[in-house]
């Protein structure tokens, strides 16, 4: 008889370092200083690039915002299923032109090019800040109505990682996995109930290239909540 998948997810403590300070202070200072937005540059290449060998790591252990949904807004969410629309190839493709054509508007219409300078910086700072503050708006009101990690699971540049990302044998060196033992008979499911993403790594148990979803963000709470230590992340 198939094992019943749970839908229940709570939340689980997040280790490592509190980074949700830098979207705090990146929105604060931007509102001051508008050139100061294109350090959101770094957030939107990061992960892409690294992406090609590590996986989504970048989301998992970089990005300040994806810090502040797991550390600070995970203690009020509902942890609801995120909506498996979000999840779905059009509609992520669809996120992704809607995002990078908001861009290119207002990079067209807004930003004084022949001014050139301090101004014309200062104006295409302003589009990448205008950008990260709505996102950072429809991904904590999501937090508050279904799971911390909802935007995540629809995020542009996080779609992009998730498209770049290992798929497949041979791996890079520096990407990591999930393995899960043969002997895990899936009966508590403690790893899917904590996974940010609500994502099943059970279902690679016992498979040798270990779990290959490309929305994993390799942060190992489901090897820290698994009662009987049947799962690592690893090489």
């Amino acid at each position: 008889m198939q094992q019943k998948r749970k839908n229940f997810h709570r939340r689980f403590e997040t280790p490592g370092l509190n980074l949700y300070w830098i979207i705090i202070a990146y929105i604060i200072v931007g509102w001051f200083y508008p050139v100061v937005g294109l350090i959101a540059l770094i957030c939107m290449i990061g992960p892409v690039m690294t992406s090609i060998w590590k996986g989504r790591w970048w989301c998992g252990h970089v990005c300040p915002r994806g810090n502040m949904y797991d550390r600070l807004l995970s203690k009020y969410s509902p942890h609801k299923p995120i909506p498996a629309f979000v999840r779905t190839f059009g509609f992520r493709l669809f996120m992704v032109f809607f995002i990078f054509g908001m861009f290119g508007t207002q990079l067209t219409f807004t930003v004084p090019w022949s001014e050139g300078g301090l101004a014309m910086w200062s104006g295409i700072g302003r589009v990448f800040w205008t950008i990260i503050v709505m996102t950072t708006i429809v991904g904590v009101t999501l937090s508050f109505i279904y799971a911390p990690r909802t935007w995540c699971s629809f995020c542009p540049m996080g779609t992009i990682s998730h498209w770049v990302a290992p798929k497949k044998a041979p791996l890079p060196q520096a990407f990591t996995s999930i393995h899960v033992s043969s002997a895990c008979q899936m009966r508590c499911m403690n790893c899917a109930r904590v996974c940010p993403m609500q994502l099943t790594p059970y279902d690679s148990r016992g498979q040798e290239i270990g779990y290959l979803d490309s929305d994993c963000l390799k942060c190992g709470k489901c090897t820290l909540a698994c009662p009987t230590n049947m799962m690592a992340l690893k090489h």
